[in-house]
């Protein structure tokens, strides 16, 4: 991804706002019958977003380390790492007021 940890974590909130709508949204735009290809559609999208996240948290500071560069690498990672659990945290703050209603 990038070098700013806060494009990065708003990167990974976005994929999980599109995946969250797509699932919200897609059952009633695309009702559907159960079938063997439900479990597979969710561990298949299990690990693609083991993927994407992979990439978005973890390509730019692995990069930087093997680079030589291990502590701007640490630094990025954990920065990355507290703005997302900052913005997860505002995610339950706001569900739990019920803000979503």
């Amino acid at each position: 991804m990038t070098k700013n940890p806060f494009i990065n974590a708003l990167s990974a909130t976005l994929y999980i706002t599109l995946v969250a709508l797509f699932m919200f949204y897609g059952n009633k735009i695309f009702p559907t019958k159960d079938t063997i290809l439900a479990p597979i559609a969710a561990i298949s999208l299990f690990t693609l977003s083991t993927a994407v996240m992979g990439y978005i948290f973890c390509y730019q500071p692995a990069q930087l380390y093997f680079d030589g560069k291990k502590k701007t690498a640490v630094d990025l990672f954990l920065k990355t790492i507290v703005i997302f659990a900052s913005i997860t945290i505002l995610i339950f703050v706001l569900l739990f007021l019920g803000v979503s209603k």
